[in-house]
């Protein structure tokens, strides 16, 4: 314990003097090593006397403040040393004391714990109200013995008391705050109040009236508060009165109206004001109710997607059935007269954040109301009148000609099934699907974050969507499965607006050659302007190469580049795979630069690994084997065909091509056969024209001895027994 040593230092001009005096003579008298200097205004109730302080805090004259200032006048001294303070937190309170306070108006509420700071010279300090300052009405005075000079305070304040029994006046029954007083600067006046809706000038409803005045002045503050009547109010079963402020009253300068207040979602539902005689409607959208909803029922169309019940408090859950349409009329006649308004949602949505008060306005009540699913108008979410969708919506052959509001309320569509697979065609993937739910997402890639939500309003509305080019991300109905045999085109419905910036996948680029002279040219043609191409050279057979150039391609397509052809400068590999499609083999054009004919011979072939290998394996390939598998010719010239570099080259591509189209004229004859088949025959340029007429003709005479025995003319697919046939009729030439 230290020693104790109380101050008796009562505020005056001499009290800081005193104090520091009075101190030092303390640490003269100490025995211990610190000791406590204390006031009389203190309230110690709650004091630690054991405080100590730490070792390197031990130098300092600790201090702590009071509820007013940062001196409280107690102090826990060193023994010896100069006064440095270290300041507290922990407030020390001064104890309430009316001792030096007097007042210069009765009926004042006061803080008598406060005390001036102890290190002030002295001064009368004066107090004001919580209406006027301390200059304009003196309310309080403390008065520090020896002074004469006045400061004038901005807080605390008096609170004068409430005094109805001054002149005061109620022109509109109001309660108000009685005690506040007038300026005492001001002559006297009438003073007009106004309340929490309408100012003074509108809506006098208070007055003060100061004896003798004849002039009325208009007060902004304070205000009257109106008194609750509900007489002239109307509030709908939708809201809840306790919301309804029944203080509001109209603008008394208004012609008269029947006021009619709007809700969190409409201008009208809410409650309504009528001034007595009124027959006009004003609508009050500044001012807005809160509905707690019209429709207290919640139907749930289970869209058989395993999120069915989760939507709190619903009524029913019933099946879709097939269409909208159909589904909300069977569902409007199974309620009948249970309940006049409904909610109706589906599994496929998410009500979260959904506000279900929602309701529309008074003159679209017996509309259809229909909610957007994410950006989809045609939503999911419905608003329905039971009693007139019942009656009249048979008559419409299609929902969207019922009358149907819609609104842009955005409801998000939960996610549908994404099903990644790594097969060349989505078909595949379409057919063996197990559905839950009406739609899904097929995709060979990453599919997008956002996905574009199907109108599920009727069969022809719930289209497939492929969302970027090659469709290797599409979006498919499920009542579309039983139109698809070998391809996703098979359905009537596709909707291709809503592809995506996706980027489709690159398919490689392999150049194939054998004994080609231009091959090394073409090929570094290839490469400047194709970097990610490979090369295989030196594979005998047509399927052979191909085969090869499967094996090295790292991708399901590649492009077939062939050394006897020189690339088209405007040809840049963009061209993309279609996955709703089965697998194929796109054939892009060529130009003879020999007879000038432009069609796919030559030309630059996206092939299908698998497909490549598939036929490889099973060796049922025809006479052309690019056309052995599904294809599309690609309307696009990809290269130019300059196959004459030697007498053999030239007569070998013209043999060739000449025995397939013979072939092909004899199986099935077409007016573009036929013309081709000619031009071969009788037009060539170049330095060896006369070796493709030969070869031509050759060619056709090889067909017509073959007896059309395919296997004797696929014996054309082989470079060496193409290279005997030459010599044996033409010798080595070399």
């Amino acid at each position: 314990m230290f020693d104790v040593f109380y101050s008796g230092i009562k505020p005056n001009q001499f009290a800081h003097e005193c104090e520091a005096d009075s101190i030092e003579h303390a640490q003269t008298l100490c025995r211990t090593r610190y000791f406590w200097w204390i006031t009389y205004l203190a309230d110690y109730s709650t004091h630690d006397w054991d405080f100590q302080p730490v070792p390197w805090q031990g130098k300092y004259t600790h201090t702590w403040p009071s509820q007013h200032h940062d001196y409280s006048g107690t102090y826990l001294v060193p023994r010896s040393g100069e006064i440095n303070y270290h300041f507290h937190d922990q407030i020390i309170p001064n104890k309430s004391s009316t001792i030096h306070f007097y007042t210069a108006m009765s009926a004042a509420e006061f803080d008598y714990s406060w005390a001036p700071h102890p290190h002030d010279p002295p001064y009368i300090y004066v107090f004001g109200n919580q209406w006027w300052p301390a200059e304009i009405m003196p309310t309080l005075e403390y008065h520090v013995p020896g002074a004469t000079e006045r400061k004038y305070m901005s807080t605390p304040r008096a609170e004068l008391a409430q005094n109805p029994n001054r002149p005061w006046y109620n022109v509109v029954d109001s309660d108000m705050d009685y005690s506040w007083v007038p300026d005492p600067g001001d002559p006297p006046l009438i003073y007009v109040f106004g309340n929490q809706w309408w100012p003074a000038e509108k809506m006098p409803t208070v007055e003060y009236r100061v004896p003798g005045a004849t002039e009325r002045k208009y007060v902004a503050w304070p205000r009257a508060s109106l008194l609750s009547d509900s007489a002239n109010w109307t509030v709908p079963d939708s809201v809840d009165p306790t919301g309804v402020d029944f203080t509001w009253v109209p603008d008394p300068g208004e012609p008269p109206y029947i006021y009619q207040f709007a809700t969190q979602h409409q201008k009208t539902g809410g409650p309504v004001y009528c001034v007595p005689g009124a027959t006009e409607v004003k609508y009050l959208a500044e001012l807005k109710i809160r509905t707690v909803g019209k429709a207290t029922a919640i139907y749930e169309i289970d869209h058989m997607d395993g999120a069915a019940g989760q939507i709190p408090n619903t009524t029913r859950r019933v099946r879709y059935f097939d269409n909208y349409r159909d589904t909300l009329i069977r569902l409007a006649k199974s309620i009948g007269t249970e309940h006049e308004y409904v909610w109706v949602c589906s599994s496929i949505c998410n009500y979260t954040n959904f506000d279900f008060s929602w309701h529309p306005e008074q003159w679209q009540a017996t509309m259809l109301h229909v909610f957007s699913s994410d950006e989809q108008k045609f939503g999911d979410t419905f608003f329905m009148h039971v009693p007139t969708f019942a009656a009249r919506a048979e008559q419409k052959e299609l929902l969207e000609w019922y009358d149907v509001n819609f609104i842009d309320l955005k409801i998000p569509r939960r996610c549908p099934a994404i099903i990644q697979h790594t097969q060349d065609s989505h078909v595949g993937a379409v057919m063996n699907t197990d559905w839950s739910g009406p739609l899904a997402v097929f995709a060979t890639t990453e599919p997008p974050l956002i996905l574009p939500a199907v109108n599920l309003w009727r069969a022809e509305t719930k289209t497939i969507v492929p969302l970027n080019s090659s469709a290797s991300v599409v979006v498919v109905p499920k009542n579309a499965v039983p139109s698809i045999k070998t391809q996703l085109y098979d359905y009537t419905y596709i909707d291709k607006t809503k592809k995506q910036h996706m980027p489709s996948a690159q398919q490689d680029v392999i150049f194939i050659s054998y004994d080609e002279p231009d091959a090394d040219q073409n090929w570094e043609i290839l490469k400047n302007k194709c970097s990610r191409a490979q090369r295989v050279h030196g594979v005998a057979g047509m399927e052979l190469a191909l085969e090869a150039a499967a094996d090295v391609s790292t991708t399901p397509w590649y492009y077939a580049v062939f050394a006897k052809t020189r690339l088209h400068d405007a040809f840049d590999f963009s061209f993309v795979p279609d996955y709703m499609q089965q697998p194929k083999n796109y054939i892009f054009d060529c130009r003879n630069r020999v007879n000038g004919l432009e069609y796919g011979h030559m030309g630059i072939v996206m092939y299908n690994c698998q497909g490549i290998k598939t036929l490889n394996q099973q060796g049922d390939f025809g006479l052309d084997y690019t056309l052995s598998f599904p294809h599309e010719s690609v309307p696009v010239l990809s290269c130019y065909g300059e196959f004459d570099q030697t007498p053999y080259h030239t007569w070998r591509t013209a043999f060739r091509e000449c025995a397939k189209l013979a072939y092909f004229e004899s199986e099935t004859a077409t007016v573009d056969g036929a013309y081709r088949l000619q031009t071969w025959l009788e037009k060539a340029q170049g330095p060896y024209a006369e070796w493709c007429l030969r070869g031509a003709a050759d060619g056709v005479e090889f067909f017509n001895s073959s007896n059309q025995q395919i296997q004797t003319l696929k014996q054309s697919f082989k470079w060496e027994w193409l290279r005997s046939y030459f010599e044996s009729r033409y010798g080595n030439l070399e």
